[in-house]
């Protein structure tokens, strides 16, 4: 009973934030801050610190107008004597997640001081990749997307400019969502030519085990689904209706907010207070509603699969089937060099869903399958860490070298 009544008050409260929430995104729309201060992650976040960047753009199938960021050489060398390595952040971040540390702890740079090509990328809907070449961020049909779209548009797009601008084969690292993209598009044999290698922090496929409370509440009581049948197709994270709603879920849990980070990601060991607020004053990011719907239903039914559009007609319109097809991990090419690295307190890449996806991976070519566990580690920390650069980016070097 108290479980319908939580439900019932959510939706609810929905109902009566609906307009102000409108509201907001249409402001955050109308003068997105990249149009305001005419920035770019090449000028406020690489250039000052003596570092040559490159802005790029690429256009997906469907029209979405990507930014991706070139570092092309360390501050100590003229040119990169190593391959291009593509970065893809998380949900609700974009790629100045790889920068905004300092030059000693920041992957990007680590990897452009020891001669490898880096490319930064961020994903559809995010304030540098808000453009489209029909659609406004304004309009419902901008937002109607799921990570299946960034599997079958966003990355191959984004890879494949980076191997035709430079010839080579590149490697990947993604962090969370960054990490799902690149499993599932694998796991139907693509970009299997172009990357050399694909290194994944805080691994994101079975989530069936999630502990993060919230995320597991919002899941549970299809929120997404409600944010959605009021008609709100961009959830916008930042704002005072997200902050009442997290007070809301953070209330009816009896949990302490104060810290939000951990309290999704899970307790974050070695993250730079002061690097977090300079963090906050740029993220969080807007999502689509009907990607966090796609999560969601992840957690409640246990599968890596499509986006299910909950009808078997549209099942069937969409996929030519009544259920939405799986993503099989196990047909991932069993030679394809994979890194996977997770925490013992990430409360979103939990420790068990981990180990069933390296039980899909059995039959993995053992010399091409490398797991760094690290028991201090949340989720944050693989890329946000103050040690992260010889816990992780040293490994993750060694790795791409070996491949």
């Amino acid at each position: 009973m108290a479980n319908v009544v939580v439900s019932l008050f959510s939706i609810v409260l929905l109902c009566i934030i609906a307009a102000q929430v409108r509201k907001e995104i249409y402001a955050y729309n109308e003068f997105p801050s990249s149009q305001v201060t005419n920035d770019s992650i090449c000028k406020t976040f690489v250039e000052p610190h003596g570092y040559k960047c490159e802005e790029h753009q690429v256009i997906t199938e469907d029209g979405y107008i990507l930014s991706l960021q070139r570092i092309p050489a360390g501050r100590s060398v003229k040119a990169a004597s190593k391959p291009p390595v593509l970065l893809q952040h998380g949900v609700f971040i974009d790629a100045i997640v790889w920068v905004f540390n300092s030059l000693d702890e920041s992957l990007a740079f680590i990897l452009a001081d020891n001669g490898f090509d880096v490319w930064l990328s961020s994903t559809r809907g995010t304030k540098y990749s808000s453009g489209h070449v029909s659609l406004s961020p304004n309009e419902k049909a901008y937002w109607d997307w799921t990570w299946d779209d960034l599997v079958t548009h966003d990355l191959p797009a984004s890879a494949n400019y980076v191997y035709n601008h430079t010839g080579q084969r590149l490697h990947y690292v993604g962090h969370s969502l960054g990490t799902l993209t690149a499993l599932g598009a694998l796991s139907q044999q693509q970009l299997v030519n172009i990357l050399r290698s694909a290194a994944l922090l805080s691994p994101i496929a079975h989530v069936d085990h999630i502990p993060s409370q919230p995320a597991r509440f919002a899941a549970e009581k299809f929120i997404a689904e409600a944010l959605y049948w009021l008609g709100l197709r961009e959830f916008v994270p930042k704002g005072d209706v997200a902050a009442k709603f997290l007070a809301t879920i953070c209330h009816s849990l009896k949990l302490n907010c104060r810290n939000v980070l951990s309290i999704f990601t899970g307790s974050n060991c070695c993250l730079n207070t002061s690097k977090v607020d300079l963090f906050l004053e740029n993220e969080p990011q807007p999502a689509a509603t009907k990607n966090l719907i796609h999560l969601s239903q992840m957690l409640r039914k246990g599968r890596i699969a499509m986006y299910d559009y909950g009808h078997e007609e549209q099942n069937m319109k969409h996929y030519g089937q009544p259920t939405p097809p799986l993503y099989d991990m196990a047909n991932i090419p069993k030679e394809f060099p994979l890194f996977l690295a997770h925490g013992g307190r990430d409360m979103l890449s939990d420790v068990i869903d981990v180990q069933i996806l390296l039980k899909d991976l059995k039959d993995h070519d053992v010399k091409k399958l490398v797991e760094l566990f690290i028991k201090d580690y949340g989720h944050a920390d693989f890329v946000m860490g103050i040690n992260a650069n010889k816990l992780v980016y040293d490994p993750v070097m060694a790795f791409m070298q070996a491949n």
